[in-house]
């Protein structure tokens, strides 16, 4: 497939551009400021992800975008302006973990708990889910890791859940940025949450 991936540049889109490549995809990697690097199978173009005149044409012709630029700098409704005008029919979102629910009712951002520095990219994230579930027109997906998000381990084991916070038997919510790639690449390639947000964790 022919994927725009916005925010290459990043720790999460960095990621995902090796899985896709790794899989035998196309990517164009659309960034604010360069900082990826061009390999066979991927093509680089500097584009503010909220300007939907710019990156209509960086996006035309591809089978979909993901998107894993931060909420606080990437809107959704310039992103899906983009797409309609591009004619792009799919758009797969690196979540957060703040809008998960850890008691019916209750997300994890409105804990007592939640660290103040997250709160700011956390509500940004969830008011970009509310968009999505407004769209009628477009496919969409939002993939939300677990409360710990870092660099490790691509294992290939993790578990899918719903809008709920998955732990493990201890307690903790974790998962590599490589494994979530994995996640993002096979509900890629295999649609299984068509207009619904998931999420993945250990």
């Amino acid at each position: 497939m022919k994927i725009a991936l916005i925010g290459i540049s990043g720790r999460v889109g960095s990621r995902l551009a090796d899985e896709l490549l790794r899989r035998g995809h196309q990517i164009t990697g659309i960034s604010r400021q360069a900082g990826a690097t061009a390999r066979p199978g991927l093509t680089l173009h500097c584009a503010d992800a909220n300007d939907a005149a710019a990156l209509a044409p960086l996006i035309a012709g591809h089978n979909a975008v993901i998107s894993a630029g931060r909420f606080e700098s990437t809107a959704a409704a310039p992103l899906l302006a983009a797409m309609r005008q591009a004619g792009v029919p799919r758009l797969l979102v690196v979540g957060g973990a703040g809008s998960l629910e850890v008691a019916p009712g209750v997300a994890l951002i409105d804990t007592a708990g939640f660290p103040d520095a997250y709160k700011a990219e956390a509500g940004a994230g969830r008011r970009f889910l509310d968009t999505l579930r407004a769209e009628t027109a477009l496919d969409w997906t939002f993939l939300s890791p677990a409360a710990l998000f870092e660099p490790g381990e691509r294992s290939g084991h993790f578990r899918l859940g719903g809008d709920q916070l998955l732990v493990d038997a201890e307690g903790n919510s974790r998962i590599s940025m490589e494994d979530y790639a994995i996640a993002l690449a096979d509900e890629l390639e295999q649609p299984r949450h068509s207009r619904r947000r998931f999420s993945v964790a250990y």
